[in-house]
């Protein structure tokens, strides 16, 4: 996300006085789930990034964080970086699990997506390490016009990985990785996937008013379905985030809507936005647990004044294999 500041002077105390709680009652940005046997872990932006674990998705208990000190080439990317680490993702391949992260300063694309990577999820486990692999890839400003932030992994039918990322700006991108899950791939092969109007007279410095983010690429039916987060996030109860989504045959695109429009032209579905119960909802992921679809996000709740929740619920699929929520 662009816009933190706001969202993690508020988030940052509460995330750490919770211990056990609800689903409902958790306190996330940015979640994004896996599970290891019976249990299930949850990655979210936070200090030395946040970590909750479950056995059923209700109730969630905090686990160290992952980085106790800031990576080391992080004050390189963004000067006097706090450790407040940004919208993981982690994967598991090849019996390693993968965990990237973004590092950024607020409202800049002075950014950059790195990977951590542990042989187990489970803090009491003997082997459990994570080592940080260093930066995947990095933006700068007035050089690129996109930001390296908000990463999602994905393989395609090939087993080939592609590494979607990406806020405000020219929009999100997809690009090839090597099958270290380090590096891209060389040539290196690039895509934009979703984007937005951008006012031309805008300073390429300025993240500009084409809001979107947070791509999350979920394959299932035969089709690559791009979820993404429109609108402004971060601001409780003034907060216009919502999810939609577009989907394609070929993990690098085209991304259609339900209309046909393209993603990369201002297309998107809606999936979930604001209502009674919240002002808006966004930076979701989606997983098959145990045959069933998930979609986790965070939602800025009305009762607590904007206060951002964690939010699971079961995906099924219209007539049209299109997302709806249960």
């Amino acid at each position: 996300m662009v816009y933190k500041n706001i969202k993690y002077t508020i988030s940052a105390f509460l995330m750490f006085t919770v211990s056990v709680v609800m689903a409902q009652e958790i306190v996330v940005h940015d979640p994004v789930v896996i599970k290891q046997k019976d249990t299930y872990y949850l990655y979210c932006t936070g200090n030395g990034i946040s970590v909750f674990s479950s056995k059923d998705l209700k109730k969630w208990n905090k686990e160290p964080q992952v980085f106790a000190e800031k990576p080391v080439w992080a004050d390189g990317v963004a000067a006097d970086f706090k450790n407040h680490i940004w919208a993981p993702d982690i994967s598991f391949h090849n019996n390693i699990y993968y965990l990237y992260y973004s590092v950024s300063a607020f409202a800049k694309n002075t950014s950059a997506i790195g990977v951590a990577t542990n042989t187990t999820l489970d803090p009491k486990d003997k082997n459990y390490k994570w080592v940080d692999q260093g930066i995947v890839i990095q933006s700068q400003p007035n050089r690129d016009m996109w930001n390296a932030i908000d990463p999602n992994l994905v393989f395609d039918e090939n087993n080939t990985p592609w590494l979607s990322f990406g806020s405000f700006w020219e929009g999100l991108k997809l690009v090839k990785l090597n099958p270290d899950l380090k590096s891209i791939a060389q040539p290196q092969e690039w895509h934009t996937i979703a984007k937005r109007k951008r006012t031309f007279e805008l300073l390429d410095s300025d993240p500009g008013d084409g809001a979107l983010e947070a791509p999350f690429i979920f394959k299932k039916n035969g089709y690559y379905y791009q979820f993404l987060s429109w609108d402004l996030c971060c601001r409780g109860e003034k907060s216009t985030y919502k999810v939609v989504v577009g989907r394609s045959k070929n993990v690098t695109g085209p991304y259609l809507d339900k209309e046909g429009k393209p993603l990369d032209q201002g297309g998107g579905s809606i999936v979930v936005q604001g209502d009674q119960n919240y002002f808006g909802v966004g930076h979701n992921s989606a997983y098959t647990f145990d045959g069933k679809d998930y979609i986790f996000y965070h939602a800025y709740e009305k009762k607590t004044n904007g206060t951002p929740r964690l939010v699971v619920k079961e995906i099924q699929w219209d007539a049209d294999l299109w997302p709806v929520l249960k």
